[in-house]
């Protein structure tokens, strides 16, 4: 007998078909897939914003110089003062002409010692010496009108006392003699007015000197005055002459009026030129912090020429620290020599300095730095004051 399999069917339930998988697993995909990239953005943008910060602050630091700096040397003490300073002659005067016509001739050239009232030159005066003739005729013409009124005012008087004229005719003819005398009080005055302009034809040494200038030849034309032109020469007297200090501050009270100086210069090795102190200026200059000093030295045998440099001793101990920097350090204006010193915030300070002896490598400064200072050693041309630098490293006194 065949035996009948049987199958459970399971019931209808257990026949549904399995879940679908909905639309939002590939929603989830995309949203992570924009978040990454939103990331990969905002990751990109700081990498490049962090690159950029740190370009310009590497800019930045490239732009501000770096130097080098060295402190001032001390130089030992001396027993005596040693100050730069400058011949100047004891007078110095343009000559110009009082009188206007043509240079006829000179007779003194630069460098000829002149003695005062010595003839320098003489002009041709045309214009004025035609007006003096003319003055003087007008002169001559109321010298004869003068004595004509002189005799019609005696006659007219003496008519009066006759009644033979009127009392205001005699008065009219004693005004017009007085008038005469007045009219050749005017024409003489105005004569001797030209002859003086004529004497100033003839140009004289005011003084005892040197002739250091000859600006003038034949046949130019000289204007009366000191308006436009040059003067004809420059005299300069030079026995003795004048020598400036500046004395700093420091040592200005051990400097006295009367006290022996003398002045050395390279020309002359070895020689000494004596000299007195004769006065002051009796104030500190506010901006060298200097007193300017005068000193008057001989100079008969004409050695010393205005206008040298030339050094001054004093027989003064010095008992002050004397301080000197590098040659290379110096910066030179304009305005005048300048060190570049490094301040405390690490910007530029150009400070205008008194130079002093020349050591060679190394230059004396007698003002405008302190011990302590950082100083720039080479500073470029392009430094300016308060410029931010870097410093490279600090040297010890330099030697």
């Amino acid at each position: 007998m065949t035996q009948l399999v049987t199958q459970e069917i399971p019931p209808a339930s257990a026949q549904t078909e399995a879940p679908r998988p909905t639309g939002s697993r590939p929603l989830r995909v995309v949203v992570v897939l924009m978040l990454l990239l939103l990331a990969g953005g905002v990751l990109s943008i700081a990498r490049r914003l962090a690159e950029r910060k740190a370009l310009a602050a590497e800019t930045g630091k490239l732009s501000v110089p770096t130097v080098a700096v060295v402190k001032p040397s001390a130089e030992p003490a001396d027993d005596e003062l040693i100050l730069p300073a400058q011949l100047q002659a004891y007078v110095e005067s343009p000559i110009y002409a009082r009188t206007t016509g043509y240079l006829q001739r000179w007779y003194k050239d630069i460098g000829a010692r002149v003695k005062k009232g010595d003839l320098l030159a003489d002009i041709d005066t045309p214009e004025v010496d035609q007006e003096l003739s003319q003055a003087k005729a007008a002169s001559e013409q109321m010298q004869a009108q003068l004595e004509l009124a002189k005799i019609s005012a005696e006659r007219w008087t003496n008519l009066r006392k006759t009644d033979s004229v009127s009392q205001q005719e005699a008065d009219q003819e004693t005004s017009g003699y007085k008038q005469s005398q007045a009219n050749l009080s005017a024409a003489e005055a105005n004569v001797r007015r030209l002859e003086e302009l004529e004497a100033f034809k003839h140009i004289y040494a005011p003084f005892s000197g040197v002739v250091t200038q000859r600006n003038t030849d034949i046949g130019a034309l000289i204007n009366a005055g000191a308006s436009g032109q040059k003067g004809l020469f420059d005299l300069a007297q030079i026995d003795p002459l004048r020598v400036y200090v500046n004395v700093p501050q420091s040592y200005s009270p051990s400097i006295k009026g009367g006290m022996t100086a003398y002045i050395q210069l390279e020309e002359y090795p070895g020689q000494k030129f004596t000299g007195k102190v004769v006065r002051n200026a009796d104030a500190i200059d506010p901006a060298t912090r200097t007193l300017l000093t005068e000193v008057d030295v001989e100079n008969r045998n004409g050695h010393l020429l205005p206008g040298a440099y030339a050094q001054v001793h004093f027989a003064v101990p010095v008992q002050t620290i004397r301080i000197s920097v590098p040659v290379s350090s110096l910066l030179f204006r304009s305005e005048g020599p300048r060190v570049a010193v490094v301040g405390p915030d690490d910007r530029i300070q150009l400070r205008p300095v008194i130079i002093g002896r020349d050591f060679g490598v190394k230059l004396e400064i007698l003002g405008g730095v302190d011990p302590n200072d950082r100083i720039v050693v080479n500073p470029a041309d392009s430094l300016e004051d308060k410029q931010q630098v870097n410093v490279k490293a600090e040297g010890g006194d330099h030697s």
